[in-house]
């Protein structure tokens, strides 16, 4: 298995804290934006969409993080990535709302944290409220998808440990701090989100 895709980018952190928490092999090779080579045509040819991670696993190609986290845990079978139908919907819900719900205002605020703008008003209260609703759910679940610690929270980690360190005021969240730190504490989560 290899990953094509820069160790600092959120999107392959969540595929490299997949890989590293079921101990499979596999190689990772810089690809992303100051590698400078997204935009040519071999890795065009793997990934239309210019961005990372890429994963190829022999002959197959698959792109979008969260595909690829719910390929590999299909794959070996993982039990991070439930077999029963309703199970796995707990997993799959957050995982979607990642991207229709915080990811936008993640974004948003990453790129203007990184280049040093405001941090504007709209994106920073759409992130709180999520991470709210976050909390909230947390309160009364030890993980996203209730008592075991899934791909869904592989999948939200990296992201999640960005907002929480982003420069906006946040209120407490007890909860999803709590959530956070039973992950910090993963060997997997150490060597890949928080490095």
């Amino acid at each position: 298995m290899k990953v094509l895709g820069r160790k600092t980018s959120g999107n392959v952190q969540k595929v490299l804290f997949l890989l590293e928490e079921l101990g499979v092999d596999y190689i990772r090779e810089d690809y992303g934006r100051q590698f400078g080579n997204t935009g040519d045509a071999a890795y065009l040819s793997l990934n239309p969409n210019g961005k990372v991670p890429t994963f190829i696993d022999g002959d197959l190609v698959i792109w979008e993080s969260n595909t690829i986290l719910r390929y590999v845990a299909a794959k070996t079978g993982s039990a991070l990535y439930p077999t029963d139908l309703a199970a796995r919907t707990q997993v799959e819900r957050w995982m979607d709302w990642l991207l229709a719900s915080l990811n936008d205002s993640y974004v948003t605020i990453f790129k203007a944290a990184k280049g040093g703008d405001t941090v504007p008003e709209g994106a920073a209260k759409t992130m709180v409220d999520c991470l709210k609703i976050m909390d909230g759910h947390l309160a009364k679940n030890a993980y996203l998808a209730g008592d075991a610690f899934t791909i869904a929270d592989i999948c939200l980690a990296p992201i999640v440990h960005r907002c929480i360190n982003f420069p906006v005021a946040l209120p407490e969240l007890p909860a999803l701090k709590g959530w956070h730190k039973r992950l910090s504490e993963r060997p997997a989560f150490g060597k890949v989100v928080a490095a």
